[in-house]
C-alpha cells in the first residue's frame, strides 16, 4: 500500500456511518437494501450499514447467475447471518437465459451488462417491498474509469464508498472486520467464468489507484506524473479511458426549453 493512499480509517468509518444515518433520516426511511455478492466492496458497505442502521434494518440480497461461484454465495450468507440482517437469495438465471434465448448473443460484455441491470432491477423491487433505500457498492476507482454498468451496478440511492479508491476500501474493510478470506479474493464482477476486474482492465488496482490519486486528488500534470515514475503509455491509457467513459458519470443530457 502506497503511503499517499493511506486513510484515517476511524474518521472514514464515522463519516460514512453518519452519512447513512442522516440520509435515511432525511428520506424518512429506516431500512436499506444491498446486493451482497460476497466480495470486498459489498461486504464493506454491508457492515457499515449494519453498524449505522442495525442489522434488523438491512436486507441483503445475493443474486447469482448459474456460473457464479457458490463460495461467494456462502460467504455472503455467512456474513449476513452473523449480523442479524435479513438475507435473500434470488437466482437470476431463469430470466437471463429466457431473454438471451429470444435475443441470442455471444458478446460476454453484453451478457454481463444485462445481468448487472437485472440485479439492480431486483434490488429496487425489493426496496419498494421493504420500503427501503438501495445502497450502492461502487468505489472511486471504478467510477473514474467507467468500470461499471450504466443503470446496473452504478444505479443506487446512496453511494457510501464512492469517494474511496479500491485500495482504500480494502483498508477500511480490515478495520471494520470484513473477513480476511473476502478481503483477499481476486476482484471480479463475475460477468463470465474466470473474469477478473484487473484482467479486464489490464492493470492492477494498486497501480491505477496511485495514478488516479496523483492525477485527480493532487492535480499533477502529465510531466509531473512521468517524473513520479508513471510511463507515458500508462498515463495516456488511463486518461483516455476516463474521457471515453465520462458519460457514465453524468445524468442524461436534455435540451433547455425555457
Amino acid at each position: 500500500m502506497q503511503e499517499e493512499l493511506s486513510i484515517d480509517v476511524d474518521y472514514v468509518r464515522k463519516r460514512i456511518i453518519y452519512f447513512l444515518r442522516k440520509e435515511l433520516e432525511r428520506a424518512g426511511i429506516k431500512k436499506a437494501v444491498i446486493g451482497l455478492s460476497g466480495g470486498l466492496d459489498s461486504s464493506t458497505v454491508f457492515l457499515l450499514a449494519v453498524e449505522a442502521l442495525g442489522g434488523e434494518n438491512i436486507i441483503a440480497l445475493s443474486l447469482p447467475y448459474k456460473t457464479s461461484d457458490p463460495q461467494n454465495i456462502e460467504d455472503a450468507k455467512e456474513l449476513a447471518s452473523s449480523t442479524g440482517a435479513k438475507w435473500e437469495l434470488i437466482d437470476i438465471t431463469p430470466q437471463i437465459d429466457a431473454y438471451f434465448q429470444s435475443c441470442p448473443t455471444d458478446n460476454l460484455i453484453q451478457k454481463g451488462n444485462k445481468m448487472a441491470r437485472e440485479r439492480m432491477s431486483i434490488l429496487y423491487d425489493r426496496a419498494y417491498f421493504h420500503r427501503a433505500l438501495v445502497l450502492g457498492t461502487g468505489n472511486k476507482t471504478e467510477w473514474l474509469l467507467g468500470y461499471t454498468t450504466r443503470w446496473g451496478d452504478s444505479a443506487c440511492d446512496l453511494a457510501p464508498i464512492l469517494d474511496l479508491y479500491k485500495t482504500q476500501v480494502r483498508q477500511l474493510a480490515r478495520a471494520i472486520g470484513v473477513p480476511e478470506k473476502i478481503i483477499k479474493k481476486v476482484p471480479s464482477a463475475e460477468l463470465w467464468p474466470g473474469q477478473t476486474d484487473e484482467g479486464e482492465l489490464g492493470f492492477t488496482y494498486e497501480e491505477v489507484d496511485r495514478l488516479l490519486f496523483n492525477l485527480i486528488d493532487k492535480g499533477l500534470t502529465r510531466r509531473q506524473l512521468i517524473d513520479k515514475g508513471f510511463t507515458p503509455e500508462f498515463i495516456d491509457r488511463v486518461v483516455e479511458r476516463m474521457k471515453k467513459m465520462s458519460f457514465k458519470r453524468k445524468l442524461p443530457p436534455y435540451p433547455r426549453i425555457y
